[in-house]
């Protein structure tokens, strides 16, 4: 029998045009926005003055030369590092467990695992254990305490890695699943695990609302670079030394984006679907590496659950706060992902390149482990002179592409189309769609838990989403309570974990990542 010729693949050129999107959007969101903060850190600009006069690397010199400037990146390395081991240490050994469990242990350890990420909320996390800081407090949350201590800088850390436990070691453990199906496991393992690591560090770097509500506005010694930009930006008024330190950390960030970037196009990462034959596994280990963790992750997370169930009188929350919550964030992320989704079909579903066409990432690398922070005195510039401060559209995240998602599908397009024998249509297009679902959802989740951009384009409280409001209550003067759970609606929750165990068992189990430059 004659074998029937593959389906023809529409033009490389149509490869050009689904990217040209994601280079507009690039250019509007990231690169005008970046090249305007570096020319506003050039200038003299203070937020309640109209002087606005160029000054050169004044502004650089300034902040160089502040200690301020030099802790603030220290304290955001020093952050990280407990939760980089968690990520290379413990989740690795997990993901390994897990797999050699069987099928039925791997599905239900992302299906626990899953839980931790769709109910974390920082700012949520960070209002439960403040309240260890009132006199009859007891237990773990009793630890915050020290965080405005003489040893802040030292306490500080570890209780956000204890916050941020639950969530860094289920993110790992689940990207490290997928590595070891593949077939190059070694490679693969060592790409995630640097991926992983790069990937905490631009978080440390940013990092704003443990600094900025757990210790109250930040002390010197607790800022990360993120908090500390923000204080020069809003607290103290200095536009033009606050965009100097954006500058600066938007450099930090663009070497890590760039090296995440190299080490999925040098080392040839993709991604493709590929069933695993069913087998009777090792059990056992997994069962119970699952349960030791996740006893370690309720004992450290109890602090949140007695307060989401604390049972206090707070006040009540109105539908608009849902609708202000969760419009603008799956808004953006439905936006940001489609952009993201045509380019990653182009590059790695229709190669205008070829072989080579992978490189066509690097020109987004820069901003790759960005979030809205080093750009946010730009777009809140923007935002107030177009007088939409205020208003449900300013509270949209101001990204109209996510690079994250643009990497992510790009690599799963170009392990599909490597095996495509249907055509683009049915064997690129369709398999990859659950996937950019499964993202523009993560993305939502991200988007509604944001406490920084919300917090600079909202200033009264009946125009202010969950995030906002909780952390309003935090640093209120007055005897009021917010509930814990504002920012976990069970309704939202429900539905997340109805599209999370559907994505985990029929899609996300079957994932796979292979290392090495085809052909």
């Amino acid at each position: 029998m004659i074998p029937a010729p593959p389906a023809p693949r529409p033009p490389a050129a149509l490869g050009w045009l689904l990217l040209a999107p994601a280079a507009f959007a690039a250019l509007a969101c990231l690169v005008v926005p970046s090249v305007y903060t570096a020319v506003m850190s050039m200038r003299s600009a203070r937020l309640l003055s109209r002087r606005d006069e160029p000054v050169g690397l004044a502004n650089y010199v300034t902040v160089i030369g502040e200690p301020g400037f030099w802790r603030a990146v220290a304290f955001s390395l020093l952050v990280t590092l407990v939760p980089v081991l968690v990520a290379v240490v413990v989740a690795p050994l997990l993901a390994l467990a897990l797999d050699r469990g069987g099928s039925l242990v791997r599905r239900g350890g992302r299906v626990v695992l899953s839980l931790a990420v769709i109910t974390f909320s920082p700012i949520a996390v960070v209002a439960a254990w403040t309240r260890g800081l009132r006199p009859d407090a007891s237990g773990l949350a009793t630890l915050v305490r020290g965080v405005a201590g003489e040893e802040a800088a030292l306490t500080f850390p570890l209780v956000v890695a204890a916050m941020t436990f639950g969530v860094v070691c289920a993110l790992a453990t689940l990207a490290f699943l997928p590595a070891l199906r593949g077939g190059t496991v070694t490679p693969a393992m060592f790409a995630v695990a640097a991926l992983a690591v790069l990937t905490l560090l631009a978080v440390g770097l940013q990092a704003f609302t443990f600094s900025s509500a757990l210790s109250r506005g930040g002390s010197g010694g607790t800022r990360t670079l993120g908090a500390y930009m923000l204080f020069e930006g809003l607290a103290a008024g200095r536009l033009g030394a606050a965009a100097a330190a954006a500058t600066l950390t938007g450099v930090l960030l663009g070497a890590l984006g760039l090296a995440a970037v190299a080490v999925v196009v040098l080392g040839g990462m993709r991604l493709h679907l590929s069933p695993r034959p069913a087998g009777p596994g090792r059990p056992v280990v997994g069962v119970l590496a699952l349960v030791v963790v996740v006893a370690v992750g309720l004992v450290l997370a109890w602090p949140w659950i007695t307060a989401l169930f604390g049972g206090e009188e707070t006040l009540p929350v109105t539908l608009g706060t849902y609708v202000r919550t969760w419009l603008p964030a799956l808004a953006g992320a439905l936006v940001s992902v489609a952009v993201a989704y045509a380019a990653a079909l182009g590059i790695g579903g229709l190669r205008p390149l070829g072989r080579n066409s992978e490189w066509l990432l690097l020109p987004f690398a820069p901003w790759a482990l960005a979030g809205v922070g080093p750009f946010s005195l730009a777009t809140w510039t923007y935002i107030r002179d177009f007088g939409l401060m205020d208003t449900i559209v300013a509270l949209v995240p101001p990204m109209l592409i996510s690079v994250p998602a643009l990497v992510v599908l790009t690599l799963l397009c170009r392990g599909l189309a490597e095996r495509a024998q249907a055509g683009f249509l049915r064997g690129v297009v369709l398999p990859s769609l659950p996937m950019a679902g499964i993202l523009t959802g993560g993305l939502t989740l991200v988007n509604a838990q944001d406490g920084l951009w919300p917090l600079m384009v909202s200033q009264r409280p009946d125009n202010a989403p969950a995030t906002m409001l909780l952390s309003q209550s935090l640093n209120s003067y007055r005897n009021t309570t917010v509930d814990v759970g504002i920012t976990t609606p069970l309704p939202v929750m429900l539905l997340a974990l109805a599209a999370v165990v559907a994505a985990q068992l029929l899609y996300l189990d079957r994932l796979a990542i292979t290392m090495g430059r085809s052909a």
